[in-house]
């Protein structure tokens, strides 16, 4: 799974803010961030484009393809190709198998997290 902390971190940074009802700070020289601290000194919030559902498509579609390609190379592997070996199997699977589990762990966050949020009182 190819997710940048750095950005991730930005977008929770910028989705505490604004679930806490605080503003934005702006790019000026005069803005205000968190606390009263100038937003020079809080640091930049990222201005990407990318939305959380784009993000998260594609990290499962990155562990889709890893899940595929160690399937194709075990297969291969099994049906006796020379060029695939024992090695680079081994590697696939576990890249597959390391993304999966970290994909059932970021879903039983969210799980986590939903349940939380929904017994919170209104």
């Amino acid at each position: 799974m190819d997710i940048k902390g750095n950005s991730l971190y930005s977008q929770m940074q910028s989705m505490s803010l604004q679930a806490m009802g605080n503003k934005l700070p702006t790019t000026g020289a005069d803005a205000i961030g968190v606390d009263g601290i100038p937003a020079n000194s809080v640091g930049k919030i990222n201005q990407s484009t990318s939305n959380f559902g784009d993000m998260l498509s594609s990290a499962l579609n990155n562990v889709n393809e890893l899940q595929s390609d160690a399937g194709d190379k075990k297969k291969a592997f099994e049906m006796g190709d020379t060029s695939v070996t024992l090695a680079e199997v081994m590697i696939a699977s576990s890249k597959s198998g390391i993304a999966l589990d970290a994909t059932v762990q970021i879903r039983n966050k969210f799980v986590e997290a939903y349940k939380e949020i929904m017994s919170m009182p209104v």
